[in-house]
């Protein structure tokens, strides 16, 4: 290798870790909502409703709903604006629909506290685009890390928005959690301040560069290294939704725990999720990605085996950490998978798809976990974990069955 192509990878490297830097920081700030959404939004949702408290989730259902939207959102921003300019907007819609959800509070008004939690989730949308922008930034050898580095981010969103919830949750007594969600906006303003000081690569013009044109999505979407992917990642985040939008309701009205108890319970969970991602990119980069799917699917066996034990408070904590593990594996590995399936040119449209359908799936299992939780009770929810881990886990092992093959 010549002496100016190494100092043209190590110019590429030092602007790859720079953006991602930079995305981690901006990442964990817009992140904490999704803690203050799933720590107290059931249970604020339970509050305003009356006598029938089955809909106590759709405030959250509205939240993943408009993660899905954001998908769509997010990609018509970065063409029209750029991809950092993207972000700003996602990020001011995200301090609308904290300000929005805590008048709702003050108003006792159920639907519009919803309304507020969708536009929260477009935000959240948008955010989820981070880890693609950082991976489609930086050298191949350096994507799955960059995937790490962003939902390592996580870590500080797992101490900060159970924290923001704790300090802020009686601010403005009597109306219980309105001041957790005005702190929303300052959060969102500070991320709009990283995103400013990003530089991130045009690939638009890189593939018009290099004369590759584009393929049809509908080839793309078809490969069976996309459609694995995609459908590990479904597994792994609609599972991990569908236990941690059950569980608050499960510990504080099912087994009369408090709401701290709860509160920190989904903190051990969100650490649990985020913390593996210091690893994550190096454990990808030893034994594939494929692998690491492989493990986080068996874990979150492991989670589900833990929860069908007992509803003791070890049962529940100890339940949604290993959910929160087998999220990290099993989610950052499909997005890695997903990454290397199209070109650097390809991808809004793809990642696009990708997460339309991700979060669409997500958000009808966050709605299905009140409805099973109030219909059949916790057991259910934990029961339902092995049916869907296991058919992801003979789609990975035939993904690495086929890669065995191409390499012999």
């Amino acid at each position: 290798m010549s002496t100016g192509t190494v100092e043209g990878l190590e110019r590429e490297l030092s602007a790859a870790r720079r953006n991602v830097f930079l995305l981690t920081l901006a990442q964990a700030l817009l992140a904490s909502s999704g803690p203050i959404v799933f720590s107290v939004g059931g249970l604020a949702g339970y509050n305003l409703l009356g006598p029938d408290k089955s809909l106590a989730t759709a405030p959250l259902t509205g939240f993943n709903i408009g993660v899905a939207l954001g998908a769509v959102f997010v990609a018509i921003a970065a063409r029209m604006l750029g991809r950092a300019y993207g972000f700003i907007v996602g990020a001011l819609i995200g301090a609308g629909g904290g300000l929005i959800a805590a008048i709702a509070l003050f108003r006792g008004d159920f639907w519009l506290f919803a309304l507020g939690f969708v536009l929260v989730g477009i935000s959240s949308g948008f955010a989820q685009k981070i880890r693609f922008a950082a991976a489609d930034a930086s050298p191949s050898f350096y994507k799955p890390r960059a995937i790490s580095w962003i939902l390592a981010g996580g870590v500080i969103s797992a101490i900060l928005g159970p924290q923001v919830v704790i300090l802020t949750k009686d601010l403005f007594e009597p109306v219980l959690f309105a001041g957790a969600f005005v702190a929303l906006a300052p959060l969102c303003l500070a991320a709009i301040v990283l995103f400013l000081f990003l530089r991130l690569p045009d690939h638009k013009a890189a593939g018009v560069a290099s004369g590759q044109a584009a393929r049809p999505l509908r080839e793309i979407v078809l490969t069976q290294r996309f459609l694995t992917g995609m459908i590990c990642g479904i597994s792994t985040y609609a599972l991990m939704t569908f236990m941690m939008t059950g569980a608050p309701l499960a510990m504080v009205i099912g087994c009369g725990f408090s709401p701290e108890m709860a509160t920190l319970g989904i903190q051990w969970h969100v650490l649990a999720m985020f913390a593996p991602s210091f690893f994550t990119g190096m454990l990808i980069q030893r034994f594939g990605s494929e692998k690491v799917v492989a493990a986080g699917l068996v874990i979150l066996m492991g989670c589900a085996t833990v929860a069908h034990a007992g509803i003791e408070l070890w049962n529940f904590w100890g339940a949604l950490i290993l959910l929160g593990v087998g999220w990290n594996f099993g989610f950052i590995g499909a997005t890695a998978i997903v990454a290397s399936s199209y070109r650097p040119h390809e991808a809004d449209k793809v990642q696009g798809f990708h997460d339309i359908i991700l979060f669409g799936a997500v958000a009808l299992a966050s709605f299905s976990s009140g409805k099973v939780f109030n219909a059949y009770g916790w057991q259910t929810i934990n029961l339902l974990f092995w049916p869907i881990t296991g058919i992801s886990l003979v789609l990975v092992l035939l993904l690495l069955l086929r890669n065995r093959r191409a390499a012999v």
